[in-house]
């Protein structure tokens, strides 16, 4: 393949991931806890200049790059706005730390607080989780009896329940993206202190989406990808004339 073909076709490929990241932030922009992703790229280098078998500068074919590719997509961690809701079991954390839920037998964290009671008075995620509490056992509230969040410190509980539990990372990044608002913890993670429990009810944690942001990335990323598009076109369409040529003369 030539090689300008090819910077085309890497730059392409990197533009057309960049527009999936992109397109389902988009899709998430209103989906209570949800963290936007960003695409990330980086240059392509040749594997002799990787290897350092050629010096950077040497102005050989080797130390030509080989564009970009796309690397992977980091969470962007920051808080949304809480939005009232004023429907009771609508949970937000104002402040750190994660929601702790159980899918399938496994312990996951997430910042979506839309939760319900089934008729058991079992309080469980939209998709049917359960909440954890403190003990790591599903919150139970016999649902015939009057129930509330109280909205800061020590005393953030289900009352006539057990405390929920509200867990923090070491780091952000050993958070592992589980779904599409589910993390999976990739070390132990801590509880939050008690000092600094604030969990508020009747509100949700809006998506960190901005849509006119995602918008403009979007439509650079989409000029970006047929400009990419356009240059294969234009080589495919230069070697097929040279390749004419040579066969009109031989």
């Amino acid at each position: 393949m030539p090689y300008g073909m090819y910077i085309s076709a890497a730059g392409a490929q990197v533009q057309s991931e960049r527009l999936r990241v992109l397109a389902n932030n988009l899709a998430n922009v209103d989906t209570a806890g949800f963290k936007r992703e960003k695409p990330c790229s980086r240059r392509d280098t040749r594997k002799r200049l990787s290897a350092a078998t050629t010096s950077p500068g040497s102005s050989s074919i080797n130390d030509s790059g080989g564009g970009v590719q796309f690397a992977e997509t980091v969470t962007d961690f920051s808080k949304g706005r809480l939005r009232q809701t004023d429907v009771t079991t609508d949970l937000a954390i104002d402040g750190d730390g994660f929601f702790l839920v159980e899918k399938d037998g496994e312990q996951l964290l997430t910042r979506a607080g839309n939760f319900r009671f089934n008729a058991s008075g079992r309080l469980e995620t939209q998709q049917g989780h359960a909440v954890l509490a403190t003990d790591g056992k599903p919150v139970m509230v016999d649902p015939r009896l009057k129930w509330r969040v109280t909205e800061s410190g020590p005393s953030s509980r289900v009352t006539y329940g057990p405390t929920l539990a509200l867990v923090s990372p070491r780091s952000l990044g050993d958070l592992a993206k589980s779904g599409v608002n589910y993390f999976l913890p990739l070390a132990p993670v801590a509880p939050v202190a008690p000092a600094e429990r604030r969990v508020q009810s009747g509100y949700l944690e809006a998506s960190t989406v901005v849509p006119s942001v995602e918008m403009m990335e979007l439509i650079e990323t989409s000029r970006a990808f047929e400009a990419n598009i356009r240059m294969i076109q234009n080589h495919d369409q230069m070697l097929g004339a040279l390749v004419n040529r040579v066969l009109r003369t031989a």
